[in-house]
């Protein structure tokens, strides 16, 4: 075992010297995509010289351009690489990097939403990683290095968990010992304590027991704590060595996974792979009975250009292998850290959300998972963003008490004596039972077919949201994630007494709106959720999530 322990840089560092050769390949490719395009036209463009260019020009060079193109890229990748540094502070994550002008970019630790380790194919083969730190804010407003050794990737991601959660060691004076809680939430999850520390709220500076700000000596001497003094560090396999960081890793408890034989046969099942499989028989009708020339009409709707075709086979096959590849070996886990998600089969990813980071759930069953009751789980976490459907995934396949148990992760109280009875109703139940507010009948006009089976419901933690007769969806907000909320009325709704309440919240696949409710409940919910949501941010802390799902919130010592 190598005995050499990582830990995040204090001062200016530049990334590992490899960088620019696992960056560059994606510059190769764009030089690679705009040559072919624009200088093989007949070849792109189907015509009948296909192969006159290679004709024209000897084999050499395009031997001689493709080393050129190369020479260029890795040269401009080393030039910006020995540009880049980055370090860490007590208050933030810091970057600069710059070719013609120089900029420095800062993520804020009492804002971070997430911390990502990334590591795609090249990269996982040679022992690298990519760390993302998103950061609540205006677009791109996170930090992202490529490439570190994998042990620097995680004793940085640590460290900034660490001092981002504001662990500290309570003070015994003063300090009555917290009881271990118990974790009656989550089915099929022993309670069971991590180390002995106190999570402070995130989002508000460490403070020292006096209530005064915590200085760097303070937060320098809770990060020794967490490294228990290098007694017992995270061990982390990476090749065939294992290494040390100097904070460790918060104990994790794994919650559920996903069978690969569930995630493909949840793929075989999707819309995407139905019609493909079809597509073979609706031709063959087409033929036998329209007399339809099919490689004709494919033509025609296609093309012939060779970018036509690549183009149609990678949105057809890009479905499935985003599928495939996302939900791949899919493990979701607690610490005392946040959610822990780990994923990926060429490009592994492993997330850390910290407790109360996550902004919205939203569980959805295709029409052909309802035979097996089985729900895909999206999540809306601040600086992820719209286009990060595949980090945004919570589960990609859940049974009924996973999906449970997910939600469970992120709202472990739903605030609801009968939470499991609330869930299944909003699940599978249609009209008013389980208390759901529902739509009247005068929406039946504008929503024939799904009217009924509309539903809103407040606990007092969360909103619940439910629609879809065939294709099944609900919607759950916490009251204190709650961005701003909307009252939307057409013409043809104002006229059947009909609203809309958007419930706002940060970008990302999910968005909650409870449609076509009866004005007068429309308006009630508005102004009762807006209350809810004052009330929600006024008392929620990272160590009510903690105690609910059985981690230790105490107990520390001098």
């Amino acid at each position: 075992m190598n005995d050499y322990v990582y830990q995040a840089p204090r001062e200016w560092t530049r990334l590992h010297p490899v960088s620019p050769l696992l960056g560059g390949w994606v510059f190769i490719g764009l030089l690679l995509a705009y040559w072919v395009h624009n200088q093989v036209p007949a070849w792109v463009d189907g015509g009948d010289d296909t192969f006159a260019f290679f004709d024209r020009f000897p084999f050499l060079w395009l031997v001689l351009a493709a080393l050129l193109a190369f020479a260029a890229t890795i040269g401009i990748s080393i030039w910006q690489w020995s540009r880049t540094e980055y370090r860490i502070g007590d208050d933030a994550v810091y970057l600069r990097q710059g070719i013609i002008t120089r900029q420095q970019r800062q993520a804020r630790l009492d804002r971070l939403q997430a911390v990502d380790v990334v590591q795609p194919l090249l990269a996982r083969i040679f022992g690298f990683a990519a760390i993302n730190v998103q950061v609540a804010g205006g677009q791109k407003s996170g930090v992202e290095l490529k490439f570190l050794r994998l042990g620097d990737a995680e004793a940085l991601r640590n460290e900034i968990l660490a001092l981002a959660a504001g662990v500290k060691q309570e003070k015994a004076a003063g300090h009555d010992a917290a009881p271990t809680p118990d974790a009656t939430g989550a089915p099929g999850v022993a309670a069971r304590g991590t180390d002995a520390t106190t999570i402070a709220n995130p989002t508000t500076p460490a403070t020292d027991a006096d209530g005064t700000p915590a200085s760097s000596a303070s937060i320098r001497g809770h990060l020794a704590q967490r490294a228990g003094a290098l007694s017992n560090p995270e061990a982390v396999l990476s090749g065939t060595e294992q290494f040390r960081t100097a904070v460790a890793a918060a104990e994790e408890r794994e919650v559920y996974t996903v069978p690969l034989k569930r995630l493909l046969l949840s793929i075989l099942l999707s819309g995407a792979a139905i019609t493909l499989l079809t597509l073979p028989f609706v031709g063959l009708i087409a033929f036998v009975v329209f007399r339809v020339d099919v490689v004709a009409a494919v033509t025609a709707f296609i093309g012939t250009s060779l970018v036509a075709i690549v183009t149609a086979a990678a949105g057809l096959l890009g479905f499935f292998w985003t599928r495939l590849n996302g939900g791949f070996g899919f493990t979701a886990g607690i610490s005392a850290d946040g959610l822990r998600l780990r994923h990926g089969l060429t490009e592994t990813r492993r997330q850390t959300v910290p407790p109360g980071r996550v902004q919205a759930i939203r569980l959805y069953q295709p029409f052909l998972w309802r035979g097996q009751d089985w729900w895909r789980i999206t999540i809306n976490v601040a600086g992820y963003g719209e286009d990060q459907e595949s980090v945004s995934v919570l589960h990609p396949v859940a049974t009924r008490e996973e999906a449970i148990r997910a939600v469970w992760l992120v709202l472990p109280d739903l605030g609801d004596p009968d939470p499991y009875g609330t869930l299944g109703h909003a699940l599978h139940g249609s009209g008013a039972e389980g208390g759901f507010t529902t739509s009247p009948e005068s929406a039946r006009r504008v929503d024939p077919f799904q009217w009924r089976f509309r539903g809103v419901r407040a606990t007092d933690r969360a909103l619940l949201i439910r629609r879809g007769r065939w294709e099944r969806e609900l919607f759950v907000v916490p009251h204190e994630r709650t961005q701003s909320l909307g009252l939307t009325q057409g013409p043809i709704r104002r006229a059947l007494g009909l609203a809309d309440v958007v419930v706002h919240s940060t970008q990302g696949p999910v968005t909650p709106v409870a449609a076509h409710l009866a004005v007068d409940d429309a308006m009630a919910l508005l102004d009762a959720q807006a209350a809810r949501a004052r009330e929600g941010r006024r008392r929620q802390t990272p160590e009510q999530w903690m105690s609910a799902v059985g981690l230790e919130t105490g107990a520390g010592h001098e």
